[in-house]
C-alpha cells in the first residue's frame, strides 16, 4: 500500500522578543534594542550584571524553542500535517524577516502570526505583525494575525490555579498585583488598548480565583524602559512601597500575566529586585509561574490558530 505525505498548507510564525544565547551576544542584542546605537559601558555593565544575577544568561531562547515544539505538537494532534511552526524574533536571530524569507523559500503562501504575548498593543503585537507583513509582501504571502489572547480560558485557568496555591501558603492579608511590561505613556494617550487588555486578564483571573477587587488585588506595571519620557505606572516597586507604608498588606504575590516565559524581566525584576524590596519592608513575597510550554495553554493556542486559519 502506498502512502502520501501531506505538505502543511499554513505556516505559523511564532514571534517573541528574543534574548542573547551567550554572554558575548549581550552587547549586539542591546545595540539592536537601541536601534543600532551601542550602549554606554556603564549601561552594558549593568545589563551584564543582571544576567549574572540570574545565572549568566536568560533561559528565554530555550523556552521559546520549547513553546514552538509544544505548539507544533498540539497542532499536529488537532490537525495532522496541516501546520508548520517557525520562530521569528524581534531582537535576536532568527529575526522575523529572516524567518519569513525562509518560509517563502519553503513554498508557504499563508502565515498565521502568533506573538508570545497575550495583550494587544500597537507598540508590541502590532509591531511584530507589521514586520511580518512587510517581510511577506514581496513574496505574495498572506499573513493573518492572532492579535490578543488576554482572556483565553486555558490561560486564565493556568494563572488562577497557580495563584490559589500560592495564596494558600501566604498570610491571609496578601495583596495580588497583576503586572505587565510598562509602555511609554504617549502610546496610551493615543488610545492604545493595552491597559484594558491587562485589566481583562486580571479581572478574569481574579474572578476565577475568588478575589475581591481592590481589597485583594490591583494592577501594577514593571520593567519600564530607561528613557527620558514617562512610562505608565504605578511601577511594581512603588506598589510594594505603598503597601508597606500603609500597612495595607502582610504579603504580596505578583502575577506577571503579561509575560509567558521566564526571562530577565521576571527572574531579575521580580524574583530578585521586587522580592528584596518586599522582604526588606516585612512583606512576604511570591510570584505566580509563567506559562512557558504548558501543554494546556499550547493546545488552546493551537486551536485559536486553526480557528483563525479556517475563519479567514
Amino acid at each position: 500500500m502506498s502512502t502520501t505525505t501531506t505538505t502543511p498548507r499554513t505556516a505559523v510564525l511564532l514571534m517573541a522578543y528574543g534574548t542573547p544565547r551567550h554572554p558575548d551576544e549581550i552587547e549586539p542584542y542591546y545595540t539592536d534594542i537601541r536601534r543600532g546605537r551601542p550602549p554606554t559601558p556603564e549601561a552594558l555593565a549593568d545589563l551584564v550584571a543582571r544576567y549574572d544575577a540570574i545565572g549568566g544568561i536568560s533561559p528565554l531562547a530555550r523556552l521559546t524553542e520549547a513553546q514552538r515544539d509544544g505548539l507544533q505538537a498540539a497542532l499536529e494532534r488537532e490537525a495532522p500535517g496541516r501546520y508548520h511552526v517557525a520562530i521569528g524574533l524581534k531582537h535576536a536571530h532568527p529575526m522575523i524577516e529572516a524567518a519569513v524569507d525562509e518560509l517563502a523559500e519553503q513554498g508557504f503562501t499563508r502565515i498565521v502570526g502568533l506573538v508570545l504575548a497575550p495583550h494587544y498593543s500597537s507598540y508590541s503585537i502590532g509591531q511584530y505583525l507589521g514586520r511580518a507583513r512587510q517581510a511577506a509582501e514581496p513574496h505574495g504571502i498572506e499573513v493573518l494575525g492572532l492579535e490578543s489572547w488576554a482572556t483565553e480560558p486555558a490561560f486564565v485557568s493556568f494563572l488562577a490555579d497557580d495563584l490559589r496555591e500560592r495564596l494558600a501558603r501566604l498570610p491571609t492579608n496578601t495583596k495580588v498585583v497583576f503586572t505587565a511590561h510598562s509602555l511609554p505613556q504617549r502610546i496610551i494617550d493615543d488610545g492604545d488598548p493595552y491597559p484594558d487588555e491587562l485589566r481583562a486578564t486580571a479581572t478574569a483571573v481574579a474572578e476565577a480565583a475568588g478575589l475581591a477587587e481592590w481589597s485583594q488585588w490591583t494592577i501594577g506595571w514593571q520593567s519600564a524602559g530607561r528613557t527620558p519620557e514617562p512610562w505608565i505606572g504605578p511601577d511594581i516597586l512603588a506598589v510594594i512601597d505603598d503597601l508597606a507604608a500603609t500597612d495595607a498588606a502582610d504579603g504580596v504575590v505578583v502575577s506577571a500575566c503579561g509575560f509567558v516565559a521566564d526571562h530577565l524581566e521576571v527572574l531579575y525584576d521580580l524574583d530578585i529586585e521586587a522580592r528584596q524590596r518586599a522582604e526588606s519592608q516585612g512583606l512576604a513575597f511570591d510570584r505566580t509561574a509563567c506559562v512557558n510550554d504548558h501543554p494546556g495553554v499550547m493546545t488552546a493556542l493551537a486551536r485559536r490558530v486553526i480557528d483563525l486559519d479556517h475563519g479567514s
